[in-house]
């Protein structure tokens, strides 16, 4: 598990490999993660968008942004937990995610940047 607080905000994340497949006659291999945000600060705040960069083994980098996670925009009081599960394919066994989540502080009203910590995506199989 990687871990990281960013202004008073535990990101906690989780991999898994889920397999791989062939599609469009080039292999791909999914991979699934859990992230648990929680708000340690003493504000109530609210996520509102993610960015996200994407990169494999062969040096291909792909940039996701939207609004929310997985269609939600949670609000967390203080002591609040929210948890999502979502995924991604990449074209090696090997890469890594890194990003951050836009949230505005309902106390203050200001907008600021959480860090998604960088973490490893690996399948098993290809592992020394």
């Amino acid at each position: 598990m990687v871990q990281q607080v960013t202004k008073g905000i535990k990101i906690s994340v989780e991999t898994t490999f889920e397999g791989s497949f062939y599609k469009n006659y080039k292999i791909h291999y999914a991979f699934g993660y859990t992230i648990t945000i929680e708000n340690q600060s003493k504000d109530s705040v609210q996520l509102y968008a993610r960015h996200w960069e994407i990169l494999d083994a062969l040096n291909n980098v792909e940039t996701v942004t939207g609004e929310g996670v997985i269609g939600k925009k949670p609000v967390l009081i203080p002591g609040e937990s929210h948890t999502y599960t979502s995924g991604c394919l990449l074209t090696s066994p090997f890469g890594a995610m890194q990003g951050y989540y836009n949230m505005i502080n309902f106390t203050t009203t200001k907008k600021f940047q959480v860090i998604i910590p960088t973490f490893k995506l690996s399948a098993p199989f290809a592992l020394n």
